[in-house]
């Protein structure tokens, strides 16, 4: 690909096995509209976030993040409340291949993750896998997003891809 997805944005910090019932309680799993979903992400493990997230931030987390049920509900709720990507040492299976998807990037990191802290300003590089830390000045890498992942982001998740 030609141009570098950049992304940038203020981080948001959490620790080790946020859960999908985290991320979108299932009290509200009655809905699937993005805008709905939005206001009640983190709402559990973060009754404030809603309030905080701006357009472009970004989640750093431990280990394992996303796990729990497999609902494609977490990602979505997660892209709608204005998160542009989540950074964390690992995530589970399902999310992973659920934010893909829907066209979150996700990238696993542990040096990152164990130096960003919460309230920093980072870059992200997609296409070469650098996540900087406009705060400190330091960079980290991650594993690059091959560029059918890269396309399938870049329209906003897998029915955008296939509609082009």
């Amino acid at each position: 690909m030609a141009k570098d997805m950049i992304l940038k944005g203020k981080v948001h910090k959490y620790g080790s096995n946020v859960n999908t019932d985290e991320i979108i309680p299932a009290r509200y799993l009655n809905t699937t509209e993005p805008s709905i979903l939005a206001k009640y992400c983190m709402e559990d493990i973060d009754k404030d976030f809603v309030k905080k997230v701006k357009k472009g931030d970004i989640i750093v987390a431990e280990n394992n993040f996303g796990c729990g049920s497999s609902r494609e509900h977490a990602p979505i709720a997660i892209k709608a409340a204005g998160i542009c990507a989540v950074i964390a040492n690992s995530f589970a299976r399902i999310f992973f291949r659920n934010s893909i998807n829907i066209g979150l990037p996700i990238l696993e990191s542990p040096e990152a993750v164990k130096a960003i802290k919460n309230g920093d300003e980072i870059e992200i590089n997609l296409n070469k896998g650098i996540i900087k830390n406009l705060t400190t000045g330091k960079e980290y890498s991650s594993q690059p997003f091959p560029e059918f992942m890269q396309k399938i982001i870049k329209a906003g998740g897998l029915l955008g891809y296939i509609k082009k």
